[in-house]
């Protein structure tokens, strides 16, 4: 799924009203429409009381366009217009003069001196105050009005995006924005919702199909995409009647350290689950006997020392190597870790120490080949990249950092985003269970035993967060979030693959009935 940006929403408005020959208050309505249709499904004119919040830009106006249809099938509403400004859009008074022409109880116009309205806690807030246009803070009183949101403790639903909350940048004052229950976004997420720093103003989303264009929605390019089941789906590989084990591949992992070869154990079990034909692993001396015996399905390569990595030396042909997991930064691993840059033409995956080692070791950079896969969990990122001042700086020198280097990082977190170049690939899948220790080693598993089978290292980056991310929602269903365990990633990676390939259940209409908010 595109995720358009503030620019290129307002471009599709236009187009979409030029081609569909209407006018932007026939889409105001159908956008209006669609909110009130997806309460309406959920409500069944249940008379709970619903306070419309209206600002007096286009938002306002769609909030207008739902509280007339709100009216017209005789739901508790009452409406009020946020009134701070002289800049009323043309929408907005149209719909303004359509809602007075509809109901005796004409909007309250607030003047933002006076008192509040009543809000009990088991009323309805509908947020329609600003919208994707904002571009400064709202002033004391709008901000006052927000926190009123709050401690009524009313489930709050935002259009479009919760007030005062910027589509490309963040907020300075979280009071200064609405905390909503649920946003229907028009026709796309925004990125805003899948950052740490401004996911929090928003519990869920959903996205409203409102008919924009949809020439314009397929060809327009977006530098920030939502990858999910359909997108990784076309990308499959399926495996052939008459294939064999070198037909898929023969990954190559290298780290571990005394007391760390666990790390090494993950990653290989992922790379295997992730279907590598041959898996081979180069590890200290320590680390033998765990892995064979751990481990029997990889082939084991050792270090001359029994702790760490002081060479890197090997007499097969790996299709793809992931690196510096367990590792450690010893001087002589990073000796043994910068020789090896220097002689690898193969594709790779850098994990971990290895990350850490070049963040020590800037210069080290320069040894990487294009399309390298980087993987750091936030503190990892910070030492390689530096420090950012909030999450769009910190996207900004990802992409300067891919640009440079032109490889891939895979950002993990909450929505592990991957960037590569001037784009971003939001993940869909995960949930908080992945927060445990060697979670990641079996991403950087998964990741390169999907480049050793063919495909394209952003491909292989894209398809294994999602694997990785689908397989611990599957999981946590037996695990709970608590105790879900790097393991349980790999023994559930064969049903994240199943589900690529399962039908969503079909909901009855009973139960379409029984939903609500």
């Amino acid at each position: 799924m595109k995720i358009f940006s503030k620019e290129q929403i307002y471009e599709g408005d236009l187009l979409t009203a030029k081609k569909q020959n209407i006018s932007s208050t026939e889409l105001m309505e159908r956008a209006g429409t669609q909110i009130f249709n997806w309460i309406h499904q959920r409500m069944q004119g249940a008379q709970v009381p619903i306070h419309v919040f209206c600002g007096i830009g286009n938002n306002g106006g769609d909030g207008l366009v739902l509280a007339r249809q709100l009216v017209n099938y005789g739901y508790n509403v009452h409406t009020y217009v946020v009134n701070c400004s002289d800049k009323r859009t043309q929408d907005f008074l149209i719909n303004y003069d359509r809602i007075k022409q509809t109901t005796k109880k004409w909007p309250i116009m607030l003047n933002c001196k006076a008192d509040f309205p009543p809000i009990g806690s088991d009323d309805i807030i509908v947020d329609a105050v600003f919208g994707i246009g904002l571009n400064r803070p709202p002033n004391d009183w709008v901000k006052s009005l927000f926190q009123h949101f709050k401690e009524s403790k009313a489930f709050t639903l935002a259009i479009d995006l919760p007030s005062g909350l910027y589509a490309d940048k963040v907020p300075k004052d979280e009071n200064g924005v609405v905390w909503a229950d649920y946003t229907l976004s028009f026709q796309s997420p925004k990125l805003v919702f899948f950052l740490p720093d401004t996911s929090k103003y928003t519990r869920q989303w959903e996205v409203l199909d409102i008919g924009i264009d949809l020439e314009f929605l397929q060809q327009t390019e977006t530098e920030v995409e939502l990858i999910g089941k359909n997108e990784m789906l076309p990308i499959y590989k399926p495996r052939e009647k008459f294939s064999h084990k070198g037909t898929y591949g023969h990954g190559l992992l290298i780290g571990g350290s005394y007391g760390k070869i666990g790390a090494m154990l993950l990653s290989g079990r992922g790379m295997l689950a992730s279907g590598a034909g041959l898996v081979t692993v180069y590890v200290p001396k320590c680390g033998y006997m765990p892995m064979q015996t751990a481990l029997p399905e990889a082939m084991v390569i050792t270090d001359i020392d029994d702790d760490i990595l002081t060479a890197i030396k090997y007499d097969i042909e790996p299709t793809a190597i992931g690196i510096g997991m367990g590792m450690g930064t010893n001087e002589k691993t990073h000796a043994a870790f910068q020789m090896f840059l220097k002689t690898n033409n193969l594709p790779l995956i850098i994990d971990a120490d290895g990350i850490n080692l070049l963040s020590k070791h800037e210069g080290d950079l320069g040894l990487i080949k294009p399309q390298t896969v980087f993987t750091p969990h936030p503190k990892e990122l910070e030492r390689l990249l530096g420090k950012w001042k909030d999450d769009f700086d910190k996207l900004k020198k990802a992409k300067a950092f891919s640009k440079k280097y032109k490889c891939i990082l895979v950002i993990k977190g909450a929505h592990t985003i991957t960037v590569f170049q001037d784009k971003l690939y939001i993940n869909s899948t995960g949930n908080p269970g992945l927060a445990t220790g060697g979670t990641g080693d079996v991403l950087t598993g998964i990741i390169t035993g999907l480049i050793g089978q063919g495909y394209e290292p952003l491909t292989a980056s894209l398809f294994g967060v999602y694997l990785h991310g689908k397989s611990a929602d599957i999981a946590v269903n037996d695990y709970s979030y608590q105790s879900l365990t790097a393991s349980h990633i790999i023994d559930y990676l064969g049903q994240a693959y199943l589900d690529l390939f399962a039908k969503p259940p079909v909901q009855s209409e009973s139960e379409n009935k029984d939903d609500n908010l």
